[in-house]
């Protein structure tokens, strides 16, 4: 397979604030600095916010694909993250991002199959497997 880009653009529009966009996509997304930090911004994604994002969005993609050519039959699929930002030798990194997955399944048939979808998806993962953060998965499968 050939090399893919993604294109994102980024203006600063005031303060801590900027735009991005992508010209492959129509929607625009604000980012500013977290207010952990100075001058931060509440209510606004963040680059930490968006790493996390990342990661926990991938999982999802990832586990849909591998589900649908494992034919493994679910409900619903949602998952929590938490992404933990530290100082580690004067420099601030993403050190680790939780992911709580949750798959809900209508068949305890299908439970065994699910719990080998979700971790063949995190090891497949390609952005966990691009960041040096520790990437901790916490899964849970739900009967309906």
């Amino acid at each position: 397979m050939e090399a893919h880009y993604y294109n994102v653009d980024i203006e600063w529009k005031n303060d801590r604030k900027g735009e991005m966009s992508s010209p492959e996509l129509s929607q625009k997304i604000e980012v500013a600095t977290p207010p952990q930090f100075p001058k931060g911004m509440e209510d606004i994604w963040s680059p930490e916010h968006l790493f996390t994002a990342a990661v926990s969005s991938c999982l999802m993609t990832t586990f849909l694909a591998i589900a649908e050519n494992s034919k493994l039959e679910f409900s619903n699929f949602e998952c929590k993250s938490k992404g933990k930002l530290e100082q580690v030798e004067g420099k601030f990194l993403m050190t680790e991002v939780i992911l709580e997955p949750i798959v809900t399944i209508k068949n305890e048939s299908e439970r065994e199959k699910a719990e080998k979808v979700l971790q063949k998806s995190e090891v497949n993962c390609l952005i966990s497997n691009s960041v040096k953060s520790k990437i901790t998965m916490i899964p849970q499968i739900k009967l309906i």
